[in-house]
């Protein structure tokens, strides 16, 4: 979820809640102003009928509602001076409506002057509370639609423009390739807070730059230097094996095996450590299906010599983007590990679908340690020359590539499996 929009999230929640209790407090408010009104209406009802009762005495003989809101029937001395004032809410039927209505009723008591006591009961319209309730939850809900349109509206017009700086940044930093690019060079902005955010990552790269570009250098010169001095060792100690004989050629064609083995060992590291660091960032339109015929034919002086049987089917095209030097270092060291890791007479089944393609060998009659196999310098038992880094640079191969490759052992043979993300 983006940010902005995890801000609208929290703001609509906030916004529920709050108008919510406002509503509440509304709703409330209002019936106890509405029945103020009310009261005070018929507290002023009362005493203008009290008044005119007092000059007009067929008033009095008035006892029921009828046309008019008001009502007085005679009542006892001592009734009339315990009782006490009240306003109530009750229904009452109404002939517009034909039904009972709600209404507000003040029960009241005087005396004339002959000392004759009355009650006086008087009725008011009342609002009644569903229609005032279903009316506030209505209005409510059209409150609430517009203020998250105007949240909305806000939220992608002016903060959008707000945190523009921001996601310039995270353009150019999704841009930035480390090995590629020399410098980085932020966006400018006004904002205080972005201007030291973009300051701080423009240092970071840097001090990255430099110590990628050291690195890098320290590789290719400990490489070469190597490099060199382990095909001058080569080279003599090859010259006096042609010049010894018995013991002494023994010793030097296991000298010379060693040093063989350092050389491609130092290889290795170099071509792993320039694919941790990204080194490889030219991509081409790769189609596997023929890069693993052409690989297969390229072994194929070893898989006679060894009586191997090697089949490929091409159930679909797999062609994707990949850097074209990665690719053949992939599918070289897999179908070697096959070719080295199998038996004299075995077989190779090479399946390739659109988005994978596997590599199965016949070999040893149980699975390999599969934690452990694409760890560095880790060799099978059956492997006395291997340098134990080749299916560490394929997996470092994969994982450059955002792909994935994965072993397991079925119907008697050892599959290693490369998917390629869609």
């Amino acid at each position: 979820m983006k940010l902005l929009n995890h801000t609208l999230l929290y703001l609509s929640a906030s916004l529920i809640f709050i108008l919510s209790i406002w509503a509440v407090v509304f709703y409330f408010s209002m019936m106890d102003e509405v029945y103020d009104s009310i009261d005070d209406g018929l507290e002023n009802y009362k005493m203008l009928i009290i008044k005119k009762a007092s000059r007009d005495s067929t008033l009095l003989q008035k006892n029921r509602f009828d046309e008019s809101n008001y009502a007085i029937r005679p009542i006892p001395r001592d009734i009339a001076l315990q009782a006490t004032e009240d306003f109530r809410d009750t229904s009452m039927y109404m002939e517009y409506d034909e039904d009972y209505e709600v209404v507000r009723m003040l029960t009241t008591y005087f005396s004339t002057p002959d000392e004759q006591y009355y009650e006086l009961k008087i009725i008011a319209s009342m609002v009644e509370g569903e229609d005032l309730l279903g009316d506030l939850l209505h209005a409510l809900v059209w409150l609430y639609v517009a203020v998250i349109a105007s949240a909305f509206i806000i939220n992608n017009w002016v903060l959008r423009k707000i945190w523009r700086p921001f996601y310039r940044l995270q353009h150019e930093l999704r841009g930035f390739k480390l090995g590629v690019d020399k410098t980085f060079n932020p966006p400018q902005t006004k904002v205080a807070e972005f201007k030291d955010m973009n300051d701080t990552v423009a240092e970071l790269l840097r001090a990255n730059i430099a110590v990628f570009q050291q690195q890098k250098q320290f590789l290719e010169n400990a490489s070469h230097e190597l490099q060199t001095p382990l095909a001058i060792a080569i080279n003599k100690l090859e010259l006096l094996l042609e010049q010894s004989q018995g013991d002494d050629a023994q010793q030097l064609a296991n000298a010379i095996h060693y040093l063989e083995r350092m050389t491609r060992l130092n290889k290795s590291l170099l071509l792993l450590s320039k694919i941790e660091n990204r080194q490889f960032a030219a991509e081409a339109r790769i189609d596997f299906n023929a890069r693993l015929q052409q690989q297969v034919a390229d072994f194929s002086e070893l898989l006679h010599y060894r009586h191997i049987d090697v089949e490929i089917t091409d159930e679909a095209p797999l062609v994707r983007y990949f850097n074209p030097d990665l690719a053949d270092v992939l599918i070289t060291n897999l179908l070697k590990n096959a070719v080295v890791h199998n038996h004299d007479g075995g077989q190779i089944r090479i399946v390739v679908k659109a988005d994978r393609f596997e590599i199965a060998n016949t070999g040893a009659a149980q699975p390999l340690d599969a934690e452990k196999m694409f760890a560095r310098f880790y060799r099978s038992s059956d492997s006395s020359t291997s340098t134990g880094l080749g299916l560490a640079v394929a997996k470092a191969i994969a994982q450059l590539h955002r792909a994935e490759l994965t072993y397991r052992y079925g119907g008697g043979l050892h599959r290693f499996t490369f998917r390629l993300p869609s």
